[in-house]
């Protein structure tokens, strides 16, 4: 059973809202935590074939101009494959970033076998309190020091990454658990907000 506390979080900047709609990836970044010490990091942008429009290039501050010479996505996601083999992902509203990931494997025919949580579903069983779950607010809420920009890839992920152990502190302060296994997290996130106490101290 994996713990918790060794993932890869990840976090996607792209062109839209649905890779369905053929909305593409182009920036990826990620922070690889092994036994809650970070250990690697992965930051790239990549070309998605066609321009971007200019609510993205302020929403984001990539420009068309640093897409022109970025490698295209498949380049990108292969290498990307590679950093995620072996581990248990999570992200900040996992439910987009999946899909553009799975979106974006399927392309050059890659796969994973990590299991995703989301922090975000997370986040609103452990701090019930925050005034909302959006990852800024709750980098604030949690007291957690932040030094850049948010809406980058990189920065994001390695946001949600001192929020995730922030959240895996508190479980292990508040219920004495020695160790915290992914499918704990993962039940979490469909736990019911009045049965989180229950969950995790029957656990």
């Amino acid at each position: 059973m994996k713990n918790a506390n060794t993932v890869v979080i990840l976090d996607f900047e792209t062109t839209g809202l649905s890779p369905d709609g053929g909305d593409r990836a182009i920036e990826i970044g990620a922070v690889c935590i092994e036994e809650g010490i970070v250990t690697g990091r992965f930051q790239e942008l990549m070309n998605p074939g066609r321009r971007i429009n200019s609510f993205i290039e302020q929403y984001t501050g990539i420009t068309n101009k640093m897409l022109d010479n970025a490698p295209p996505c498949s380049e990108v996601m292969h290498k990307f494959a590679n950093f995620i083999d072996g581990y248990n992902l999570v992200a900040h509203n996992a439910s987009f970033d999946k899909r553009f990931l799975d979106a974006e494997l399927n392309r050059i025919s890659k796969s994973y076998t990590g299991k995703f949580a989301c922090s975000m579903l997370i986040s609103r069983r452990i701090f019930q309190d925050a005034p909302d779950h959006k990852l800024g607010t709750l980098v604030k809420y949690a007291d957690i020091p932040a030094n850049g920009t948010f809406h980058r890839a990189l920065f994001d992920s390695e946001m949600t990454a001192k929020l995730w152990l922030s959240m895996l502190n508190d479980i292990t302060d508040r219920y004495s658990m020695q160790s915290i296994p992914f499918s704990l997290m993962a039940k979490l996130s469909r736990t019911p907000k009045n049965a989180v106490h229950h969950l995790l101290e029957r656990w």
